[in-house]
């Protein structure tokens, strides 16, 4: 991960993703430049008296009340107090830093209009690593998010710096930072676009990057356990699928199985597999196809201004156009198609625990118990998996056709976009359960192989890895704690970097 990352252009999703995870984020002067004339075009419109949404009128419903030059900074200040009305548990703090990066990103674009100086607010929160509480849950868009984070850049709200709760203000102060007070427009640029959807979306991207190079391994593991046939995965049966995503997964498949002997004692055994095993190449080659579709989506809407209005012209000529660049419906759409992706990798991976623990299928002990009868295994760690899946095909539905109606009839269509990413998150979070479960049960499978063959080198390496971390299961211990320690793996490390 690069240390220093200098905003000039765009970021991509990368980048977001990177500093998120505490790369320290730097304006190029274009940048800064970009951002200053910008915000001369707001002091030239307030100057002239040119009507403009959110400058010198209300918002929403009240877009047509005109507010006088003396009450603008009020205007700003009360969009921020009015808009934090998000509720629920608080973002993770990689959550929170990705949106602050994203909102940068869409301010250095030089349509917003906000000063630089409210851009190095944002720019200290990161460099301190002071993290505003933002709870997750309130927003059929946008919105309520920005305006927790921006409460803590004028004294407001709480953040956690140095691991400690503190007030805005006194966040503020230990950063040697002093607090805002808002301009014309800046209340409403801090709250509008689409930085929360797309910041959230780009940690969603890092993550299921991860979990398929996960999926794939521990489908490999599950292949090499139940004796499973390599022509699935041939590289000619492959090619006449026209896929990217599906070549791609059979090269990492063929990859990670190659020298098994297990495989090799296995070979023509039966004519085909079920398509748990068999399809592996096929379902997550579609996914790879859809990430590579989610993944230029999320860069095109960095590379997006989301503000409204945009402020456009000269400053002698100043325009403040009123549009919908904030409506995230492109977010929202490609964030309720990846989790449907992340839940079917999930789903798939529960089929293949099942096989496991299934003696009528696996030949192997029942449940995978190292004492069948007075121990019981894996067969409950497989409800825990159902479970998950039940909920992922709940969480699946997609958030983007939830419409409603808010502010009056004005904005009477919603994208909720936000909650799609949300809900996005949360299914990756179960799916990466789901997957550790599996890790588990074939690193058990082949312990009780009858048969010692060897393991192909790549499922070697992983088994060890898991190994290193938790030792083979008895029912000698709650077997939750051995699925958080294997979520811990495949979470935060990528397999082949272990």
């Amino acid at each position: 991960m690069p240390d220093r990352i200098v905003l000039d252009e765009s970021l991509s999703w990368r980048q977001i993703g990177a500093i998120a995870h505490g790369a320290h984020l730097v304006l190029s002067d274009a940048a800064q430049r970009r951002i200053a004339a910008a915000r001369a075009l707001v002091e030239s419109i307030v100057a002239k008296g040119i009507r403009a949404y959110g400058v010198n009128t209300g918002v929403g419903a009240l877009c047509d009340v005109v507010v006088a030059e003396p009450k603008q900074r009020q205007l700003s200040r009360n969009i921020v107090m009015s808009h934090a009305v998000a509720v629920g548990p608080c973002l993770e703090a990689t959550e929170v830093r990705a949106i602050i990066a994203a909102a940068i990103n869409n301010f250095a674009h030089g349509y917003s209009g906000v000063r630089v100086a409210v851009v190095e607010g944002l720019g200290a929160l990161l460099a301190h690593d002071c993290i505003p509480e933002v709870p997750a849950a309130g927003s059929v868009g946008y919105l309520s998010h920005m305006a927790h984070i921006a409460l803590v850049l004028l004294g407001d709200g709480h953040a956690s710096l140095s691991g400690e709760r503190r007030s805005g203000a006194a966040a503020l102060q230990a950063m040697s930072v002093q607090p805002l007070v808002l301009q014309a427009k800046e209340g409403l640029s801090l709250v509008n676009g689409t930085p929360c959807a797309t910041g959230l979306s780009a940690i969603a991207l890092v993550r299921m990057e991860r979990l398929m190079d996960w999926a794939d391994v521990i489908a490999a593991m599950t292949f090499e356990n139940l004796g499973a046939q390599r022509d699935g995965f041939d590289a000619d049966a492959l090619s006449v699928r026209s896929s990217p995503g599906v070549a791609q997964a059979g090269v990492h498949l063929r990859a990670i199985l190659e020298g098994s002997g297990m495989l090799a004692a296995a070979a023509g055994r039966r004519t085909q597999d079920p398509l748990s095993l068999r399809a592996v190449p096929q379902v997550h080659g579609a996914a790879r196809d859809l990430f590579d579709y989610a993944a230029a989506v999320v860069n095109r809407e960095l590379s997006s201004a989301t503000d409204n209005p945009i402020v456009i012209g000269t400053v002698d000529a100043p325009r403040a156009l009123s549009e919908a660049n904030a409506v995230g419906a492109a977010i929202a759409l490609t964030a309720d198609s990846l989790a449907t992706a992340a839940a079917e990798i999930a789903a798939m991976s529960e089929r293949r625990v099942n096989r496991l623990v299934n003696p009528l299928v696996s030949n192997l002990p029942a449940f995978l118990a190292s004492d069948s009868g007075a121990s019981s295994g894996f067969m409950i760690a497989q409800y825990t998996a159902v479970s998950l899946v039940a909920e992922n095909r709940r969480l699946a539905a997609p958030a983007s056709l939830d419409g409603g109606t808010t502010s009056g009839l004005q904005e009477d269509h919603l994208s909720h976009a936000t909650p799609a990413a949300l809900k996005l998150l949360k299914i990756l979070d179960n799916a990466e359960i789901i997957l550790s479960i599996e890790l588990l049960a074939a690193a058990q499978a082949y312990e009780l192989q009858p048969q010692p063959h060897a393991r192909a080198p790549g499922t070697e390496r992983i088994y060890r890895a898991l190994r290193s971390a938790v030792a083979q299961y008895r029912d000698d211990r709650p077997l939750a704690g051995d699925i958080g320690r294997a979520c811990e793996l495949v979470r935060h490390r990528r397999p082949g970097a272990l």
